[in-house]
């Protein structure tokens, strides 16, 4: 079934080209992602399909009542509006149910509005859904609905834009990458998830994981052409190798034919037949496609790096805490030379923050760290480049030098160190402010290395980058000799990258794993049930301990079902005393009703019992 139709659209800015007469379609079921290098237009492509935008030409046919959902990268929410409040804001009808069940929740004494959510909730078959929503706000780290949406960071934000559009469970779900400001168990989950899950997906995601184990086909966008490949990432990258060496083999064959029509060009006489003239026009489509190169991204660049001395970078019983948030505790170790070291863990256990600590931008509250005076630190942060107004890309690397030293002797322009960084000489004299988001970090990596560190901090330096140019910075990084601290949620990058891990588990808790992530993945899994079931027995304990107890799926409805009980009960026994006082109980039947009366009265003690039961977990 045809959810959606691309027909022969185009975008351009002046002169600029994003992309031109663009066709695909989308039907139900289908896992698609769009894969295409950065500044060529994939968040426009999605901005159009969504509405956001316009096209230059053609148009974007949906399926009648087709529900679509957006996360965009620039998504705004009202400050002044809870987490609850922006959740419940959609058009969902179940929501609606359950947003109604959820304040009878919390309005005990109202039985009558209670029982009728109850029973919403049953008629619209809401259960099943509503622990589902519970369960994408637990997994994404809400547990406070009510704090107000102003009071969040942007990473949170981005989480709350992406709960919003996996709980409203819309037919055809368009995703802006998903996995930025998720940490590793947040993106494992999102990826389990959309594995079971039956929903038909369009997104534009650099994690080439994510694409391996779900999606089902690829759209790539090289050089104005679309492609499409019914496979996941192993089967694309077979599939473009392929592609690109019948390419070489179609060109190699064009340039023959070129060198022997330009010959014929060469010898015809000024006056042409009508017959010489379809030759003339054959000559130059040859030469469009004798010319038509492929350039091959690869970054060449012998950084002129200071030698590293014998000491790199020492951490000595280091302590820090903000308030109550403990990051480390007595952490120590000692850097070798050359070392390339991951960090991973959960957000909020201070990976960030333990960059600032070596870089010293931030204090210790004890210990030492003690850097070596051969050290030269290139730390690229989350928070980007600051560009000066109006100013060009090469503006911000020529304010380095207009000349870059390399190893041995040799030097580069600021402009040829551009173009080893994907900026074509066209693009080098554009604002900083015109490139895109994937562009800008780019550029800040460019500016970072170009400073010849000999010691790299990469904080999540894979945010926003296309698919082509992480690939030509791990082959930069490969090849880098210094030494190398990488923060990132890529698994791929990481597993390519880094020797070792450094693991945060939280209050203040940092381990050292020998090995890259999917070996750490291994060893974690290989663990015995055993430790496992600890573990999940030392977080429900946690969970007890926290000011508000949640009361499970069962215990809610038991909860609800306790007031309309008691409350038919009172009825049923102010029925029968009422009988009693009016003399309407005959001789004979006195004693089996008094026995039916006892009973309730027995009853309503015992469901009351189990009401406050349950009402001091709720106030707990």
């Amino acid at each position: 079934m045809n959810y959606l139709s691309v027909e022969n659209i185009s975008k351009a800015y002046g002169e600029r080209v994003l992309f031109d007469n663009i066709s695909f379609g989308i039907n139900k079921g289908q896992k698609i992602a769009f894969v295409a290098k950065n500044g060529t237009g994939k968040t426009s492509i999605l901005n159009i399909i969504t509405g956001r935008d316009t096209s230059d030409t053609g148009q974007v046919v949906c399926r009648k009542d087709l529900q679509v959902a957006y996360l965009a990268q620039d998504d705004v929410f009202d400050s002044k509006l809870t987490i609850e409040e922006v959740i419940f804001s959609s058009d969902n009808p179940t929501l609606k149910v359950i947003q109604q069940y959820e304040k009878a929740l919390e309005n005990p004494e109202d039985g009558d509005a209670y029982q009728k959510a109850f029973d919403l909730m049953d008629q619209h078959d809401a259960w099943d859904f509503e622990t589902q929503y519970k369960q994408i706000l637990s997994k994404l780290k809400f547990d406070d609905i009510h704090q107000k949406v102003g009071g969040l960071s942007g990473g949170q934000k981005k989480r709350l834009g992406l709960a919003t559009v996996l709980i409203n469970k819309p037919d055809l779900l368009i995703l802006d990458e998903p996995t930025n400001h998720l940490d590793l168990e947040m993106i494992e989950w999102l990826e389990a998830f959309f594995q079971k899950e039956k929903i038909t997906l369009f997104m534009v995601t650099h994690d080439r994981y994510f694409l391996e184990r779900v999606c089902n086909e690829i759209i790539e966008l090289d050089g104005g052409e679309l492609y499409s490949y019914k496979g996941n990432y192993s089967y694309f990258l077979q599939k473009k190798e392929e592609r690109i060496a019948l390419e070489q083999v179609v060109q190699e064959k064009a340039k023959n034919l070129f060198k022997k029509e330009l010959d014929w060009m060469r010898r015809q006489p000024k006056a042409r037949t009508t017959k010489s003239k379809s030759r003339i026009d054959d000559f130059y489509e040859i030469k469009e496609k004798a010319h038509n190169r492929r350039i091959e991204h690869k970054v060449q660049l012998e950084i002129n790096m200071e030698r590293l001395g014998s000491k790199i970078l020492e951490l000595h019983k280091v302590h820090k805490s903000f308030g109550d948030l403990k990051i480390l505790e007595g952490f120590e170790y000692v850097f070798k030379r050359g070392e390339r070291i991951g960090i991973i863990g959960k957000n909020g256990t201070g990976k960030s923050s333990f960059l600032n600590l070596i870089t010293h931008k931030e204090p210790v509250d004890q210990g030492k760290v003690v850097l070596g005076e051969t050290v030269k630190y290139g730390y690229y942060t989350q928070s980007g480049i600051t560009v000066k107004e109006g100013q060009k890309v090469i503006e911000v690397i020529k304010e380095f030098g207009e000349y870059i030293p390399l190893a041995k002797g040799n030097k580069i322009s600021a402009g040829q160190l551009l173009e080893r960084f994907l900026f074509s000489r066209k693009r080098q004299y554009d604002f900083v402010e015109k490139l895109s988001g994937g562009e800008r970090k780019r550029l800040f990596l460019c500016a970072v290395l170009i400073q010849n560190p000999n010691f790299l901090i990469l904080d999540e330096p894979t945010n926003d980058l296309d698919i082509v140019t992480l690939n030509v910075l791990e082959a930069f990084l490969l090849d880098f000799p210094g030494n190398l601290i990488v923060v990132s949620h890529d698994r791929y990058f990481m597993d390519k990258i880094v020797d070792s891990l450094f693991v945060f588990r939280g209050h203040g808790v940092v381990e050292n794993f020998p090995g890259n992530y999917s070996d750490y993945r291994a060893y974690e899994d290989s663990k015995p049930k055993e430790a496992k079931v600890k573990k999940v027995v030392e977080e429900k304990v946690q969970e007890v301990a926290k000011p508000k107890v949640q009361l499970s799926y069962n215990e809610k409805r038991e909860y609800g079902s306790l007031e309309s009980d008691i409350a038919k009960l009172e009825k049923q026994k102010s029925k029968i005393e009422e009988q009693f006082s009016n003399g309407e109980v005959a001789d004979s039947d006195i004693n089996e009703v008094s026995i039916k009366l006892q009973k309730i009265i027995d009853e309503i003690a015992q469901k009351e019992d189990r009401w406050f039961e349950l009402s001091s977990k709720l106030e707990g």
